[in-house]
């Protein structure tokens, strides 16, 4: 079942550009990655998608339902957590989450104290006084007070230490486990990588790839770190596959797009002191997506 299913959603902006023909379904149960560069419309797709902002054409749904005819039935099993949260300065962060529970119709009140142990989030200071790590936290407890059904992060982990970043994926995973599809966009891949099952890929308001994490990697560049006994001549290796080739002395790199076959039986015919084949990582894929669209 697909709790969200976007359907060549456009949003533009007079002459600017916003998105076109958006369309990927996130299903129940998954950590669906959104990622592109700044800018390229992650941020339009899901304020789109919460009906924070219109569409020009095209639809989303969630649960199954109109995002824009059932808007507050659906707002209800939501947990949203924009790139940047800003809050009255005025409040304690205890009675700003405590007003934010009044929506849900249920006590949030061990919830809301058990995230924030958590997250070391002090409930009795004031919104202004805390600094920008502080508040992301704030919105992270707030997103996840009433126990969601659905999460969706946007650049999430901005503001937040290392140790803090780890603190909050090892939250999402445990939410997961419990149930919540979670549909997570960021620009550092790395993050992506880590945490999500599935990932679309956007540039300039399109998507050019929504794929599997591994499918991605099976399907793209192997690389390859050879030592050998002697010299190679470069030629050696001039065959349909090999990119980005580098020799130095007796070390050869270069990456490989091919049947895996054809180049361990070219290698098989020289003589090696030692042999690396490593995964490219999701950053060299995306690259390898963005260069391959230009």
């Amino acid at each position: 079942m697909n709790v969200i299913e976007i359907k060549n959603l456009t949003k533009t902006y007079g002459k600017s550009r916003g998105i076109i023909d958006v369309s990927f379904n996130v299903e129940e149960g998954e950590i669906f990655g959104f990622i592109g560069p700044n800018g390229a419309g992650k941020s339009t797709t899901i304020r789109t998608l919460l009906s924070l902002i219109y569409p020009t054409s095209g639809s989303a749904r969630i649960f199954g339902k109109d995002v824009i005819e059932s808007t507050p039935e659906i707002k209800k099993h939501i947990g949203y957590l924009p790139a940047e949260v800003f809050y009255y300065d005025n409040m304690k962060v205890k009675d700003l989450l405590k007003y934010s529970a009044s929506f849900y119709k249920k006590d949030c009140t061990a919830r809301i104290n058990e995230l924030a142990d958590l997250l070391e989030l002090d409930l009795n200071k004031k919104i202004d006084d805390l600094s920008l790590g502080n508040k992301k936290k704030v919105g992270i407890v707030q997103g996840l007070l009433h126990e969601p059904k659905l999460f969706i992060l946007d650049e999430p982990t901005s503001g937040l230490d290392p140790l803090m970043q780890q603190k909050f994926f090892e939250l999402l995973e445990r939410e997961n486990k419990k149930g919540a599809t979670i549909l997570f966009s960021s620009h550092i891949l790395s993050e992506v990588q880590r945490l999500c099952d599935r990932v679309a890929i956007i540039k300039e308001g399109r998507i050019v790839k929504v794929d599997k994490i591994s499918t991605l990697k099976e399907t793209t560049y192997k690389k390859f770190k050879l030592e050998t006994t002697k010299t190679i001549d470069a030629d050696y290796f001039s065959l349909p596959g090999v990119n980005q080739f580098e020799a130095e002395g007796n070390k050869v790199t270069f990456i490989y797009k091919g049947n895996i076959n054809d180049i361990l039986s070219k290698i098989a015919g020289i003589e090696l002191s030692n042999l690396w084949i490593e995964e490219p990582d999701l950053e060299e894929i995306f690259m390898n997506y963005y260069k391959k669209e230009e």
